[in-house]
Parts: C-alpha cells; structure tokens; sequence
C-alpha cells in the first residue's frame, strides 16, 4: 500500500509542479503580468523568424496566431503542461490565453517550450476565442527549423510550430491541450 503512496505522489508531482508555476505570475519591477508576457512573446516572434525565415509567410498571412513564449512541461506517469500567451489579429493583441494539457503514459522528465498556433481564416479564429479548438490525439506541431514552416500548410484552419527551450523531454505531440481565452478588455 505505501508503495502505491509513493508511486502515486511521484506521477503527481509534476501535474502539481506545472500548476504552481502557472499561478504565479511574477512580472519585473514596473511591468505588469501582461506586459511582461507580450514582451516575451515579442521575443518568441523574433526567435521563431530568425530559427526559421519561412515562417514569415505564416505571420503576414495568416488571420491570427496564438504565442505561448514559455510552456513548461513535466511528467511521471502522468504528464503536466501550461503557459500563457498573446493571441494576435492584423498585428494587434486581441486577447491572452492560456494552455493546459494532461497526459496519461509512460513518460517521464520535464521541458520548455514555445508554441505558436496560426488561424488561416475568421472561421479558426474564432473557434479559438470561443473555446471551440480541440486538436486530435494524433495532431502534431512541427518542430521550428530552416525551412519547416515551407514545407507545411494549414490542418482544418491551424498550423501550429514549437521550439524547444530546455529540458530532458522531447515530443511534438499537442493532443489533448486546452485553451482559454480572455478578450483584452
């Protein structure tokens, strides 16, 4: 029975974990919760144009993206994911949203990553501001590398592109990821 305990607390702790760090908000000094995550997502932009210069077309062209700068990931037994991001239109924020995903398997270490989710059309947009946007447990997001973003097109309205921040982990997978949305206001 205490080896269950055990057990059970180790598949635990990092659905514990990822939810602690999604709860603190932390800004620097003089900046604001949402000013610091825009800052950073700027810098997520940036970093995903010069990794791979084809993504460009992604974000002239398409309707919207969603930027998670930082999305941290840990898992035993079950796995825990979250972050925040900026959801954009015509280059405006329109909204933030924040992303959780649980898994179940085997599976074990942590991660961080960035995320950006892009909305070829109105129609997928607003699927996402309403919370309509589920994506399959096969869907996956292309790993950000010269060129990836060329040789990829949108799945029923979404393309989505990650780029590994850190860690001992390393999946694509984006099955099961949830989002919420708040408009700015």
């Amino acid at each position: 029975m205490r080896t269950h305990a055990i057990a059970l607390s180790l598949c635990l702790a990092p659905l514990a974990l990822t939810t602690a760090c999604s709860t603190y908000r932390d800004a620097p000094a003089g900046e604001t919760w949402a000013q610091e995550m825009l800052r950073e997502a700027g810098e997520a932009r940036t970093l995903f144009r010069e990794q791979d210069p084809t993504i460009a077309d992604f974000f002239e062209n398409s309707t919207g993206y969603a930027i998670f700068p930082k999305i941290t990931k840990g898992a035993a037994c079950i796995g825990a994911s979250n972050g925040d991001g900026g959801v954009y239109q015509e280059g405006l924020v329109i909204g933030y949203t924040e992303m959780t995903q649980v898994n179940i398997g085997l599976q074990l270490g942590g991660q961080s990553y960035r995320q950006v989710i892009f909305f070829q059309d109105q129609r997928a947009l607003d699927r996402f501001t309403r919370g309509d946007l589920e994506f399959s447990a096969n869907a996956s997001a292309v790993a950000v590398e010269s060129g990836a973003a060329a040789a990829n097109d949108y799945e029923e309205g979404v393309a989505v592109f990650s780029m590994t921040r850190g860690g001992l982990m390393f999946e694509a997978s984006i099955g099961g990821q949830d989002f919420d949305f708040e408009p700015v206001r």
